[in-house]
This record gives C-alpha cells, structure tokens and sequence, in this order.
C-alpha cells in the first residue's frame, strides 16, 4: 500500500469547510478507506483531548474494543454498525484537535514513513494489536481515575501508525500499551470492581 497522505494532511482536508458543518462519520471512513483503521481510531479519540457534549465521549473506549475485535477477526476494513456509521459530528471538533495538536503531529510526520508495513498485513502482528485494543478500550471505557489522557495517547500511537503505515510507530504503540496493562494489573481489584459496576449497568 502506498503511503498517499499523511494524518496531518487528512486532518487538513477534514478540517477544510464550515465549522458548523455536520460529518458523517461512516462516509468520512468511506472517504479515506485506505486508511480506515487508522482514521477510526483517531476519530472515536476526539472525545477523549476535546471534550464532546451529548454523552458522546462514553462511546471512545466500546468503539476502541470494536476495531480491536475486528483486527482480531482480521478484517481488512473496518465494518460499522449502522446507528454508528449514521452518527454526525461538528467539524468544528476536527478544527479543535488540529489547533491543539498540530504542532506536535507536525513534529512526529518529521519521524514517520512508510516502514516494516509487513506488521499491518501480517496476521500475527495484527492479532497482538487487536488484543491490546480489546483490553485498552474496556480500560478506557471505564471510569479509571486520571487515565484518559495515557490511554488516549497510546490508542494515538496506533491511529497514527496505520495512517502513515509506520511499523515503528506501531510498535511503540504495542510496548506502551503493554506496559499500561502491566502497571494497572497492579491495581486490578480495584480494577475488577470498576469493570462489575460498569456491568451492571447493562444488566
């Protein structure tokens, strides 16, 4: 796969338009297919550095296990449930995340290439990531205090590796998040807890 766009020059086309105007979220992968993973990770992250109204941050870590569990399945796209794909979001959270972050993704497109894109199409590889996800996402999902942020920022690794297909990156994403599972299985009673409330909830 060729390396077509970097994420701050996706980031730029999306931003591109009206702050008021509404952005489907399935017709936005549609649009950048080739880089759907990495793009559905980077935007189901919006809600975890820009605050969303609406409840809409709750979804960051569930659809964060979805893609996991994809990956796992081996999936070459990622597939959508229709009331997710039908869900619409203001540019103007595009517009915020770039403000915030443009600089810095400025500096990591200076590090990043095209390299080891075997670990993207190799099985393996795309297993292990796809287990992280599924753990890291119900992590995220739950109300862990002062956690968004690092989760946030290891589930960005990945976003960032897929788009720029950067095997690199992606590793670093993997150890990250390696490491986050082994310093909170540290604290897994309180752990468990947390995960038997949140389940409750559903049941």
């Amino acid at each position: 796969m060729s390396h077509e766009i970097s994420t701050r020059r996706l980031l730029q086309e999306l931003a591109e338009g009206n702050p008021e105007d509404d952005l489907n979220f399935g017709l936005v992968l549609d649009s950048f297919r080739h880089r759907s993973y990495g793009l559905f990770l980077l935007l189901v992250l919006l809600p975890v550095f820009i605050p969303i109204p609406a409840g809409q941050g709750a979804f960051s870590g569930l659809l964060t296990t979805l893609i996991g569990l994809q990956l796992l399945w081996q999936l070459e796209h990622p597939w959508v449930p229709k009331f997710i794909a039908e869900k619409s979001f203001k540019r103007s959270h595009i517009i915020n995340f770039q403000r915030h972050f443009d600089r810095w993704l400025g500096y990591i497109e200076k590090l990043c290439r095209p390299r080891y894109e075997y670990a993207f199409d190799h099985a393996w590889a795309r297993a292990v990531s796809g287990l992280l996800l599924v753990v890291l996402g119900i992590l995220l999902a739950l109300p862990i205090p002062f956690t968004n942020y690092p989760f946030g920022i290891i589930i960005l690794a990945f976003s960032l590796g897929f788009i720029e297909r950067d095997g690199i990156l992606f590793g670093i994403g993997c150890v990250m998040g390696i490491a986050e599972i082994v310093v909170l299985a540290e604290f897994s009673g309180y752990i468990l807890h947390l995960l038997e409330k949140f389940l409750g909830y559903f049941s």
